[in-house]
């Protein structure tokens, strides 16, 4: 296993960007008996299935705040799973850093994580967003929204996830697979509030639409629609955002398509998270909590979501760059988020039946 630390990171860059090697015209002065490096105040070891770089720069500085020394390995969700339940007992993650409540459920129903209680994070966090034995904790929001296109769409079009049903848009959807987190997550929902019938219908409706069989992520969808090979799909917001603050051709791109926040008049619009947990045979259990509270903080906060768009949970957090493009005022869905996670399978089997694969 390749443990990384941002510390290491940054003096290996160092050294590869060292200066010329002339000889000095001047025998050198004989330095002070150096002082040994300070040993950390600890060891935390982060198993993270998100890929930023904005993380490696949260984890130095927790280090340089606290001393403790922060090792990270980054992986996919699946990968991330396997590897602690072949570590068993002897896993050395400390804390399990996931994107969607439904891949933090899967954690947890797998054993791996162990309830928490800090009344820094009760206080921070909604009710909402946590598991409610403190498995793990939101510390980040998401919501999966409806992109269209503006010259071929009105806005009263996609008011409702119902309405990527509709006939209108037969041959206009264009979605990723529905094996996707974020997909299954939102049938989680969809099949609590609407009950498996009707979300079954809405499904084989939607499938019904497709402009073409699902493929790529949330930014293949924008990138579709702007080519005029669809006219409507589903993203997560910070995918379309992040567009906003990229390339002049991704700017273009974007720009060709606009935001619905569904369900404003009934429940409001799907939310999710980013969150984190204290694996469940943690070494460093106390740097693990300490973690995840200073990840709720000021600091944490922003550079959580700097580069990823999402949404801080915190109140009072600064806003990332490019979230000033959003309303100010949608209505956002209050879901028990442990029920994706318990849902996933249904909504699987939904997807499977409608034959979206």
């Amino acid at each position: 296993m390749k443990w990384y630390t941002p510390l290491a990171a940054a003096v290996a860059f160092v050294a590869a960007c060292g200066g010329p090697t002339e000889e000095p015209s001047e025998p050198a002065a004989v330095a002070p008996e150096a002082t040994a490096p300070a040993e950390p105040a600890g060891v935390l070891n982060v198993y993270s299935a998100r890929h930023y770089d904005s993380d490696k720069e949260m984890y130095r500085k927790f280090e340089e705040e606290t001393g403790i020394r922060v090792r990270f390995r980054e992986s996919g969700t699946a990968e991330l799973l396997e590897a602690m339940k072949n570590e068993g007992d002897n896993s050395p993650a400390d804390v399990i850093l996931s994107s969607d409540a439904g891949t933090l459920y899967r954690f947890m129903d797998a054993g791996l994580m162990q309830p928490v209680d800090s009344d820094v994070l009760s206080e921070r966090i909604p009710e909402h967003f946590r598991d409610p034995e403190g498995h793990w904790f939101g510390l980040a929001k998401r919501l999966r929204v409806i992109v269209y296109d503006p010259d071929r769409v009105q806005p009263d079009q996609v008011d409702e996830y119902a309405d990527l049903a509709s006939a209108a848009f037969e041959g206009e959807v264009c979605m990723r697979s529905s094996t996707n987190i974020y997909n299954l997550s939102l049938m989680g929902e969809l099949v609590d509030r609407l009950g498996e019938e009707t979300a079954a219908a809405w499904a084989r409706s939607v499938v019904a639409n497709f402009a073409r069989q699902p493929q790529g992520g949330d930014t293949t969808q924008i990138e579709a629609i702007a080519a005029g090979q669809c006219s409507v799909a589903l993203v997560n917001h910070y995918y379309w955002v992040r567009m906003t603050q990229g390339s002049d051709t991704q700017r273009n791109t974007v720009e060709k398509t606009m935001l619905s926040f569904p369900q404003q008049d009934s429940w409001g619009t799907h939310v999710n998270v980013t969150g984190a947990g204290v694996a469940a045979n943690a070494p460093h259990k106390e740097a693990a909590i300490q973690f995840i509270e200073w990840l709720s903080g000021e600091e944490g906060q922003f550079l959580l979501t700097t580069e990823t768009k999402e949404i801080p949970l915190v109140e009072g957090a600064e806003m990332p760059v490019g979230l000033e493009r959003l309303p100010s005022d949608f209505k956002e869905s209050v879901f028990p988020l442990n029920t994706l996670g318990e849902n996933q399978a249904r909504a699987q089997a939904i997807y499977d039946r409608a034959g979206w694969n």
